[in-house]
């Protein structure tokens, strides 16, 4: 994932900030509680193709 992307990229959703999950190679909106796929290395910033975040993940992720 280019970090230089991830500083242009916003949630399809809310036009906010996305938090990259190197591990699970996912970008996160916690502004909309949505993960968004990174296949490999291109996002899908696709609302259809995001996965919504339990209470748990959203927490460890808006603490970052």
């Amino acid at each position: 994932m280019d970090m230089q992307l991830l500083d242009i990229l916003v949630c399809p959703v809310t036009k906010g900030p996305l938090k990259y999950d190197k591990e699970k190679q996912e970008l996160i909106s916690t502004s909309a509680r949505l993960s968004y796929p990174v296949r490999d290395g291109i996002p899908v910033m696709l609302e259809d193709e995001a996965r919504t975040l339990s209470e748990e993940e959203y927490e460890k992720y808006k603490a970052m």
